[in-house]
């Protein structure tokens, strides 16, 4: 148990709602310990900030140079993160040297896999001269560059969470809706990960431009509105849903232009459904039917959509904290074991969950 090492995780997510910081106890293999863990809203001047990387993005994507914005995003952003780290510390009643490693992920602001390109900004050397912790950042790169798509990384790690717990019949699938949505099909030997399709994003964009609101809290206002079958169902003809997997999506792949000029609360319900009904044809690309879904990230707090998807999937659908778990952290705390797996040269990614062609590690180790 020697190898057994306090790590700290961060996630920012495709939400653009804030820092989760999560404190892991373990070796980054059998051993995976969740400790204290907090989130740190993002401000709105923040949020712009990230929006107009995402946007300027897109011109690099188009051949112009980086601008001064998204350097002066990834700094801001990386001195949030170093804040972060420093509030959980305090929280757990820690100093720096008692902490081995912070797994970094940073902000994705680009994600083109089949362009072989995963853009994160933020700056591991600065998080590890901010914080005086050694970093390990830039985990999806090695695999993107090797053939994978990069994502989702986080299946790994609910393995492990799962195959701990021993309480479950599997086949079991774990949900993750963040901006993005995503699931890990786990039984026996096979992890089998992939993107489903939309999440939180195109909802929260919605939100943002009809109520000035940056979530629909609870569901509450998709719930006051009807959903407009014939545009769900246009929705549903994506060709992305009959691509087997492993794939994954950028935030913007799906948006809310085909809801637009419906009255504000019918595109919600709309987007939601959406949301559900991709989350719930992931079925197509299973080996087998699972026996129990459990469902993290922010979206499970978004009544409307947890009553849709069980709606369409014939088994229990769960909240990670039914199964004992945090679920705004599981992310953040995935990255904790991610660092730790990374400096042991231990794969991130398999071909089962990115489509890389072997086993891949990753990640960018900066010393304190």
């Amino acid at each position: 148990m020697a190898d057994v090492q306090k790590i700290i995780g961060l996630m920012s997510g495709t939400s653009l709602d804030g820092v989760d910081a999560a404190l892991v106890e373990t070796d980054g293999e059998n051993v995976a310990r969740p400790g204290p863990a907090l989130g740190l809203p993002y401000d709105p001047s923040m949020r712009s900030l990230l929006r107009k990387a995402l946007d300027d993005a897109q011109t690099v994507a188009a051949g112009a140079p980086v601008p001064y914005s998204i350097r002066d995003a990834e700094r801001v952003l990386t001195e949030v993160h170093a804040d972060a780290v420093k509030a959980l510390l305090a929280k757990a009643g820690l100093s720096a040297g008692d902490v081995a490693l912070v797994g970094f992920h940073g902000q994705t602001i680009l994600h083109r896999p089949q362009q072989r390109w995963t853009w994160q900004i933020g700056d591991g050397a600065l998080l590890a001269r901010l914080t005086g912790i050694d970093v390990v950042n830039d985990f999806r790169s090695a695999d993107v560059k090797a053939g994978g798509q990069g994502a989702p990384l986080v299946p790994l790690y609910h393995a492990a969470l799962i195959r701990k717990a021993q309480d479950y019949d599997l086949p079991v699938v774990l949900v993750n809706i963040g901006g993005v949505s995503n699931v890990t099909f786990i039984s026996n030997d096979l992890v089998l990960a992939f993107d489903t399709g939309p999440g939180n994003a195109p909802i929260d964009d919605w939100m943002h431009r009809h109520s000035g609101k940056p979530v629909d809290e609870n569901g509450d206002f998709a719930r006051a509105g009807m959903v407009n079958d014939d545009i769900l169902a246009a929705m549903l003809d994506h060709p992305f849903f009959s691509v087997v997997p492993p794939k994954s999506l950028d935030r913007l792949d799906f948006d809310a232009r085909k809801v637009e000029g419906l009255p504000p609360a019918d595109g919600a319900a709309t987007l939601t459904a959406f949301s559900a009904a991709a989350i719930a044809k992931a079925r197509e690309h299973f080996p087998e039917m699972p026996n129990t879904w459990i469902v993290c990230g922010g979206g499970r707090h978004n009544r409307t959509m947890m009553d849709a998807l069980r709606a369409r999937v014939n088994a229990p659908v769960l909240k990670a904290e039914d199964a004992g778990w945090n679920g705004d952290f599981i992310e953040a705390e995935a990255f904790a074991y991610l660092a730790a797996r990374s400096v042991k040269g231990l794969p991130l990614s398999l071909p089962t969950t990115t489509g890389v062609r072997e086993p891949m590690t990753g990640g960018k180790f900066h010393r304190r």
